[in-house]
């Protein structure tokens, strides 16, 4: 496990295990993906979605250290009627502070005409931009025939990974959506921080100078 010693490491298990959705799984899962970094700032998502007789859930970890943002999304799956088979979905993703392009949140306040300073936000929604990589939801693929039984393996939907996330009150308690913008706060200030660093420049007279122009590449950050 990462470490427990720094209030953010126990603050971030213990989430972890409060959202209750394959707390082992999902924390080995954050270890992996943080790689010994020690996290600083962290926010945790469950979702539960019903459609028909069937029930999906997916959780959102999103974990910042002093250079990177991790993202950690598991789904599950239901592979049978009787539920005894479930397959779970895991994809994480690691963005340098660096390359994150913005921070936005949105709020809605409840009776605005009534506002005071002391009134708390009800919902926030968290987009991050990061033009990041993609993610495949699969899902078993089934036919036309209801009487057929045969395998017809899986199918799926390409998502792209930049981040949005929705937090209310109703949903998901106000601890949430105070978390919530806790983090965003933590990111935003990271991002800033990282954004006016002053940039190093060569004094070795064989390093070329760049021109007035600024090219760039084929794949863009």
């Amino acid at each position: 496990m990462f470490s427990r010693t720094s209030a953010a490491g126990r603050d971030l298990h213990s989430a972890l295990e409060r959202a209750g959705f394959y707390p082992r799984l999902v924390a080995d899962v954050v270890e992996d993906a943080l790689d010994g970094m020690e996290p600083l700032a962290h926010l945790v998502q469950l979702e539960t979605h019903i459609e028909h007789t069937e029930v999906h859930r997916h959780v959102t970890v999103l974990v910042l250290t002093t250079d990177v943002m991790v993202i950690v999304h598991v789904d599950d799956q239901q592979m049978d009627d009787a539920g005894d088979q479930v397959m779970a979905q895991v994809s994480t993703e690691t963005v340098p502070i660096g390359r994150i392009g913005s921070v936005v949140l949105s709020f809605v306040y409840h009776q605005p005409q009534d506002y005071r300073p002391s009134d708390k936000s009800r919902e926030l929604t968290l987009a991050i931009s990061w033009s990041g990589g993609q993610r495949v939801d699969l899902a078993p693929a089934g036919c036309a025939d209801p009487q057929c039984d045969a395998d017809h393996g899986y199918t799926g939907t390409l998502q792209k990974e930049d981040v949005v996330m929705r937090i209310s009150a109703e949903a998901d308690g106000l601890q949430a959506v105070d978390e919530a913008r806790a983090f965003a706060r933590s990111l935003r200030k990271a991002t800033t921080a990282t954004a006016l660093e002053p940039k190093q420049v060569s004094t070795d007279p064989r390093t070329p100078r760049s021109g007035g122009r600024f090219v760039r590449g084929h794949h863009q950050g």
